[in-house]
């Protein structure tokens, strides 16, 4: 049975067109142009209890609306909602100890004082007893190794410690789902690693139910094995990474050993898209279907060094989803 359902939601803005000037602005105070923006549009998935959710799209798309109203943050215009039996945008009490939502780009560490200030005042807000709450502290910290950075000030600890406190102080009260915003942007390489394993470690553990939305593609190729994408507010794919990985494209790579050897480039052209790179290296995009007579074609034909083949890469195939769907949704409306 899901644990999170949307069905038809869709969330409209309203706001007022402003243009420069102080003649303008005088004029706005007798009358405004209303505007509409439509960030999320009839828009409907699931999520099942321990699932781990790649929540995909570009900038502006609406994934972060999305999250907002899933947590109640944000009222829909239209549509219907559920996260464990409960309406979001009620925030009845026993759906708001049961959530947690992490954004990377609002924090609600206190600048000035150490993290386990802030942990100890959720605490208290969760009106979590003593013992539950100093052994999920205890875990926690020690899953993210930071237990000697408890007592230091906000301020002085680096952007990935600062990360690693804000996931803790929003799981200190073992949340059964998790809303998680762009949670390793900025990170350097071994903070996204500890994030990561992290997040795989805690759903492993507890079976939360976990949506990720994120632009780094690692983050959800090692975590998530469905992902749901929007753009434009519309839903354009829901189903299996692996499934999405698969594509009509393949590319074979391969290099001339020297100049000379180059000389047949004019009739590689012609066999499907070819883009030279350094060192007598280049890559020939083909079809699918195609793709074993090709490279057999290449070997007996022309003097290769360095081949292979693989898919097209993941971030491309995305953005051929985007295109695909946004083309989709333009032609129902």
């Amino acid at each position: 049975m899901p644990v999170i359902e949307m069905r038809g939601v869709s969330k409209i803005f309203e706001y007022y067109k402003k243009e420069a000037g102080l003649k303008n602005s005088l004029k706005n105070l007798f009358h405004r142009e209303k505007l509409f923006k439509k960030a999320v549009d009839n828009f409907s998935f699931t999520a099942d209890t321990g699932e781990i959710l790649g929540f995909l799209g570009p900038n502006g798309a609406g994934k972060t609306t999305t999250l907002k109203l899933l947590s109640g943050i944000l009222y829909p215009t239209e549509g219907e909602a559920a996260v464990m039996g409960h309406v979001p945008w009620k925030r009845e009490k026993e759906f708001k100890r049961n959530i947690a939502v992490v954004m990377a780009q609002k924090t609600q560490l206190w600048w000035d004082l150490p993290a386990n200030e802030s942990i100890l005042l959720n605490r208290y807000i969760y009106d979590l007893p003593e013992a539950d709450y100093r052994k999920n502290l205890d875990r926690l910290t020690d899953l993210f190794k930071v237990r000697d950075l408890l007592q230091v000030q906000v301020r002085r600890l680096s952007l990935g410690e600062r990360m690693k406190f804000e996931i803790i102080a929003s799981l200190i009260h073992n949340p059964k789902v998790i809303f998680l915003d762009e949670p390793t942007i900025g990170l350097d390489v071994a903070a996204q690693r500890d994030m990561r394993d992290f997040i795989r470690e805690y759903n492993r553990e507890y079976g939360a139910t976990i949506i990720l939305t994120s632009h780094y593609m690692q983050d959800i190729e090692n975590l998530c094995s469905r992902v749901v994408i929007i753009n434009e507010g519309a839903k354009v794919y829901d189903g299996l990474l692996r499934d999405m990985k698969k594509s009509a494209v393949r590319i074979i790579n391969f290099r001339f050993p020297n100049a000379a050897a180059a000389g047949g480039i004019q009739e590689i052209e012609k066999l499907g898209l070819l883009t030279a790179g350094q060192d007598g290296a280049y890559r020939l995009e083909v079809g699918e279907e195609n793709v074993k007579k090709v490279f057999v074609h290449l070997v007996e034909q022309y003097d290769i060094c360095d081949f292979s083949i693989q898919d097209q890469p993941i971030e491309n195939r995305i953005m051929d989803i985007y295109r695909e769907g946004k083309r989709q949704n333009d032609e129902v409306r």
